[in-house]
């Protein structure tokens, strides 16, 4: 890398998850597991039949709910 190069900020820019390409598509692995460990701690059940999209939308919540996400 060069030092002329620039660094890619800090933020990660978010898409709103109706706009995502492939959040239609069952969620990951990744996702089911943390989903069961945040629905876990704040007394929730967890569809098994969530897209991408819902279970990205859900750990959001849970993690608002939880404290885990600040």
């Amino acid at each position: 890398m060069t030092e002329d190069a620039q660094q890619a900020p800090n933020e990660t820019a978010e898409k709103d998850t109706s706009q995502w390409v492939t959040g239609d598509e069952p969620m990951t692995g990744p996702q089911r597991s943390y989903l069961h460990t945040l629905a876990q701690e704040a007394g929730k059940e967890v569809p098994d039949d969530l897209t991408k999209a819902a279970a990205s939308d859900m750990i959001d919540e849970l993690q608002q709910e939880t404290g885990r996400g600040q």
